[in-house]
């Protein structure tokens, strides 16, 4: 870029015909993309090649630390903090074919024959862990350990919702290679992806909590935001069922255009993930039920080869998006404008975390085996209470937070990207 300005740049068109000119400028962001990806596939690649080391790290625990070598890197050289995962990348291109992806190879029969399972820890549980850990949090510092925080309450509520969510990519991306039983899986699987919307509402009800002002918080608000989780929810979901019905009809009518019929299953399921967000409704879900409902009737529709290049596809769609995820997660740690440390915070959030979580799987286990066939011992409640994987949507969500509302922005930024390196990596 430098080497442009000189002599050049002073007259008016350029002295000679260059045969080779250097244009940076021109191809740099599509260029860097590019280049980030392919950095991360090669070093999926590296990481396979013994394995020893695969056996014994997650892949997603490999790419974090790659993030972090290569952020620091980039640290180093310029002293500019290269990329941060952006909430807008992530959720609008990185997060939708992951959880396509799960819907469409989604089990049914044992997605629905513990749907009840799955929903009491997505529902109550995501409420108990939002609930208790940021009371316990705000409890703590009213005590006077953490120092003085320049936040309320409600700040601690919001963190709490949003570091209380499962994330479906870390529990993808871990339990993949640890083979558990499929029950197992499902459960908290099930519980990773159903539990968006209660994040969301939570999210949304604190965040819009804070920005009133707690003085203004009355019982109508607090039952605004219990009818907005079900219209959030119920809305996502036939959302998603809406285009999955959609998305089966036209592919009944493809015989003679073979070859763009992938096509539409992707741009389709794309458009429920996109009209959800933009009724404001759960994302996911709406994404999750549009592959559930139409996985059967897509592959009765469409010939075996655009079923073979469907599901490649979106095997290598998901595969990739997981792969930058967990590496931006570690470039984006390497920027010291976002750390601000306070020990007390940190460590009682990893602490409450996972204390409640394993309250939460026992008490709601011991309720369930009452009412389940399949009982679930105690080795799987010790799964599924580390299963409770933190990842990117948590960092998404945080980073999200307005810095003019919440005061302690960074100091959450910093703790969520702690709490994920230590359920990714040390759970």
């Amino acid at each position: 870029g430098h080497r442009s300005s000189g002599s050049s740049k002073n007259s008016s068109q350029p002295q000679s015909f260059a045969i080779v000119s250097f244009n940076w400028d021109h191809v740099k962001d599509p260029y860097i993309i590019t280049l980030w990806i392919l950095v991360a596939s090669l070093a999926k690649i590296v990481f396979h090649l013994s394995h020893k080391v695969t056996r014994v790290v997650p892949e997603s625990a490999l790419l974090i630390v790659l993030g972090l070598f290569l952020g620091g890197i980039v640290w180093a050289a310029d002293h500019i903090a290269s990329f941060a995962l952006t909430p807008t990348v992530f959720f609008f291109y990185l997060l939708p074919p992951i959880v396509l992806d799960a819907g469409y190879f989604m089990p049914n029969r044992l997605f629905f024959g513990n749907l009840g399972s799955i929903l009491l820890y997505a529902v109550i549980g995501t409420i108990w862990n939002a609930a208790t850990t940021g009371l316990s949090l705000y409890g703590v510092y009213q005590t006077g350990i953490m120092g003085h925080l320049n936040t309320g309450l409600l700040d601690f509520l919001l963190f709490g919702s949003l570091i209380a969510a499962v994330d479906p990519v870390a529990v993808l991306a871990v339990f993949e290679e640890v083979h558990v039983n499929e029950v197992l899986f499902i459960i908290v699987f099930g519980e990773s992806l159903l539990n968006d919307a209660v994040t969301v509402v939570l999210y949304n009800v604190f965040e819009t909590f804070v920005t009133i002002g707690a003085e203004n918080v009355t019982g109508i608000e607090c039952v605004k935001g219990v009818v907005s989780f079900f219209v959030v929810s119920l809305g996502g979901t036939l959302v998603g069922i809406f285009f999955a019905f959609l998305l089966s009809l036209v592919s009944r009518f493809t015989k003679h255009v073979r070859i763009i019929e992938p096509g539409f299953v992707f741009i389709i399921s794309y458009m429920s993930y996109l009209t959800a967000e933009m009724l404001s409704l759960s994302a996911i879900l709406a994404i999750t039920f549009c592959g559930i409902c139409c996985q059967k009737y897509v592959k009765a529709n469409i010939s075996e080869q655009s079923s073979t290049t469907v599901r490649y596809t979106m095997k290598m769609l998901a595969s990739g998006a997981e792969t930058i995820i967990f590496m931006f997660l570690g470039i984006s740690a390497v920027n010291p404008d976002i750390w601000t440390w306070n020990t007390a915070f940190i460590l009682l959030t990893l602490v409450f975390i996972s204390v409640y979580r394993v309250i939460g799987v026992v008490l709601q286990t011991w309720i369930l085996n009452h009412y389940r066939m399949v009982q679930l011992e105690i080795i799987d409640q010790v799964v599924m209470s580390y299963g409770g994987l933190r990842g990117a949507v948590a960092f998404a969500l945080v980073v999200l937070l307005d810095k003019d509302k919440v005061y302690e922005k960074n100091l959450f930024v910093s703790t969520t990207i702690i709490v994920v390196f230590f359920t990714v990596i040390f759970q």
